[in-house]
């Protein structure tokens, strides 16, 4: 039986990680409002407005030892369901009714996230070395409300 893709986790932060769930959002050009960056030179800004994570790749994490949970490593909307090795550059996802975004870049793992990983291996999740494995920035095409269990559609390309 195929579970239909859907948001699992909406996460926001006054600054910093771990993001925290919230029950509802909604998305504007920036991201999540009411969410925050700690450093934005690395993060946020309309090219890297949101970002995404899968919710199975987490579960692997978490079988191979990594004390990682949902918005732990600094994720905004948190996934499940989805052909996470389908979501690079250049796609676009339509999540719930309203919300439409492209993928802009994989994500670069930073020391903040460390205390995810056993031993501090923040690199486990770096699409350089461990290409799949990589939170995905993404930038907000069309904004709107969105809900934990909102349905998530990866468009066909063009």
């Amino acid at each position: 039986m195929t579970t239909a893709a859907r948001v699992t986790h909406i996460n926001i932060s006054d600054g910093g990680v771990p993001k925290l769930p919230i029950e509802h959002a909604v998305i504007g050009t920036l991201g999540v409002e009411g969410d925050r960056q700690e450093s934005t030179e690395f993060h946020g800004g309309p090219e890297r407005a949101l970002c995404l994570f899968s919710l199975e790749r987490i579960e692997d994490l978490q079988a191979e030892g990594h004390p990682i949970e949902p918005g732990g490593a600094g994720e905004n909307i948190t996934i499940a369901g989805l052909d996470w090795d389908a979501v690079g550059p250049g796609a676009r996802l339509r999540l719930g009714a309203a919300v439409l975004i492209e993928i802009t870049r994989y994500t670069a793992p930073c020391t903040k996230i460390s205390a995810n990983f056993t031993g501090g291996d923040f690199n486990r999740i770096n699409a350089k070395t461990n290409p799949g494995w990589s939170r995905a920035y993404a930038r907000v095409l069309e904004g709107g409300p969105l809900l934990p269990g909102d349905a998530v559609e990866l468009l066909p390309a063009g």
